[in-house]
């Protein structure tokens, strides 16, 4: 925060603005699910891993939407109302609250605060939200992908930049085309995102927002920045050399007589974009919601100041300030014009558009964090006097051990689930299928038992298949690398795979498995447990 204010005040002087401080002001929206206690109790990989190794898809899922578009369910309710009131307690002003995507899942969302004191809140936020829960026999899931199939959990980071006089600097006005102050502001934000891609995208890394980032319904794991309609075309026109037509806001409506007019937007929305501008802010989308947002704030922060200051050593030896200022802002929105896209972010072809640009895409922790260790990236760092090189370094490094040990967790429980409860339970029922048939043949031997038959087969193969599978993972465990940034890649491109194996197996499985003997409650049990 430092960093920024320094060098923004550098840019203002130019402009002939004083003020004493300039912020960043933070706003986190804070994604999660909720369930029932007495189900949660009887899952031990969401009690080990925060999230289920394994689990069928429902026969109901999101497809309908009815779970986002419905009323909130009385229990629900009553949690929010006494969460809010907790938060308020500590000064944590938390207003916005609803249904999410997924079922059992749900939303909160505070007003926009300092960036240092929003930091804070949302981590006692997290704390209280599972606190509270607990009082209502409720449990708070924050994991990033606690189900497979259906939305996981994000924190949308919506992050601007204002004085202490009242200006916003991300403000466009009414003609932003004549507002050379904050074009200047958004060629160093875009300057700054496109240059320093890879460890902002890292800094929302972990083993969790692994499992969202490019699953259509997060961010690719693409870093790109999204302007809307009205600073796309301008910033079209003041790259390819064409006259700007100004998009203006429009009057609105749903074409029914009786509905008022409203305003439509000019800059509108992107929601599959990772960095997206929403009118007087920069909406950071890629975070993860178990994640504290400290980390990709003070990437933001360290990267813009970077920018600014470079831009502030141009422009206090230019002659001509006002030309000087629309040479620098033409020249840097050329060089960095690869990282703007307005397009869909789940589209097919912007994976290999995005390659064409040379830009990253780092689609799990291990891949991403290393970015971290090259000297251009920490040298950002200890240039605006944010973190030494051995800091930037230590917390790569810690980033990483985290990432192993997380996934050496869930593969550990992933095999103990397997071998103790899933493998008796499958066996117990096949067990019990051959001696209906047995007793069927006792009886007359051509009573039918073709169905039972069928599927003794199928559990009985999947059954050793799937402990074929644990040992693969248990044996490549064993054979994990003592150095942490070799270990990741082990984890990620070995040891995830392995357990996805033991889980399409275990999946199969218990959708041809009685219910009565499968081990665990379905996931239509849990997502469907608060009524």
């Amino acid at each position: 925060m430092k960093a920024l204010d320094r060098q923004a005040k550098r840019i203002l002087k130019l402009f002939g603005i004083e003020c004493n401080k300039v912020s960043t002001t933070v706003g986190p929206e804070q994604e999660y699910f909720i369930v029932s206690k007495e189900v949660y109790e009887q899952r031990k990989d969401l009690i080990l891993t925060g999230r289920t190794l394994f689990g069928a898809p429902p026969t109901r899922g999101q497809e309908l939407e009815d779970h986002y578009f419905g009323t909130l369910k009385t229990r629900i309710a009553e949690y929010m109302a006494d969460l809010d009131q907790t938060l308020w307690s500590y000064g944590i002003l938390a207003k916005t609250k609803h249904n999410e995507v997924a079922p059992a899942q749900h939303e909160l969302a505070p007003i926009f605060a300092t960036m240092n004191i929003a930091v804070d809140a949302n981590q006692l936020t997290m704390e209280l939200m599972k606190k509270v829960a607990q009082q209502h026999g409720l449990v708070c899931l924050l994991h990033e992908k606690p189900f497979e199939g259906v939305n996981g959990s994000g924190k949308h980071n919506n992050w601007s930049l204002s004085t202490d006089t009242g200006l916003n600097l991300l403000d466009p006005g009414e003609a932003p085309e004549e507002n050379t102050l904050f074009m200047l502001v958004l060629a160093a934000v875009i300057k700054a995102v496109d240059e320093y891609q890879g460890i902002l995208r890292a800094s929302v890394a972990s083993a969790g927002n692994d499992h969202r980032l490019g699953a259509n319904e997060a961010p690719p794991a693409i870093i790109s920045v999204y302007l809307g309609d009205q600073l796309g075309a301008l910033v079209d026109a003041i790259v390819k050399g064409t006259d700007y037509i100004p998009v203006k806001a429009v009057p609105g409506s749903i074409g029914v007589p009786e509905s008022p007019i409203f305003p439509k937007d000019a800059t509108d929305r992107n929601r599959t974009s990772p960095f997206a501008f929403t009118g007087n802010k920069f909406e950071f989308r890629m975070l993860g919601s178990m994640s504290s947002v400290a980390d990709p704030n003070i990437v933001l922060n360290t990267i813009v100041a970077d920018a600014f200051a470079q831009f502030a050593d141009e422009l206090e030896k230019a002659t001509n300030f006002d030309a000087a200022c629309k040479v620098l802002i033409e020249k840097t929105l050329k060089k960095h014009y690869r990282i703007i896209f307005n397009y869909d972010g789940y589209g097919p072809d912007w994976e290999p558009e995005a390659a064409r640009r040379g830009l990253l895409n780092n689609k799990n922790t291990a891949d991403a964090v290393p970015v971290f260790f090259e000297q251009k990236n920490i040298d950002v760092f200890t240039r605006q006097g944010v973190y030494t090189q051995e800091e930037a370094i230590g917390r790569a490094e810690i980033q990483l051990e985290n990432y192993v040990k997380t996934i050496n967790i869930e593969a550990l429980t992933t095999a103990e689930m397997a071998k103790q409860d899933i493998f008796p339970a499958v066996s117990d029922y096949v067990a019990s299928l051959c001696a209906n048939i047995a007793a069927k043949k006792a009886v007359c031997e051509d009573l039918p038992c073709d169905s039972e038959t069928a599927v003794v087969k199928k559990l009985a193969s999947a059954n050793d298949a799937m402990m074929k599978a644990v040992a693969k993972l248990e044996a490549d465990l064993k054979a994990m690398p003592a150095n942490v940034r070799e270990a990741s890649q082990k984890m990620a491109h070995v040891i995830v795979p392995d357990m996805e194996a033991v889980r399409a197996k275990a999946d199969e499985m218990e959708t041809a498995c009685a219910k009565d003997y499968w081990p665990y409650p379905s996931y239509t049990d849990i997502m469907y447990s608060v009524k």
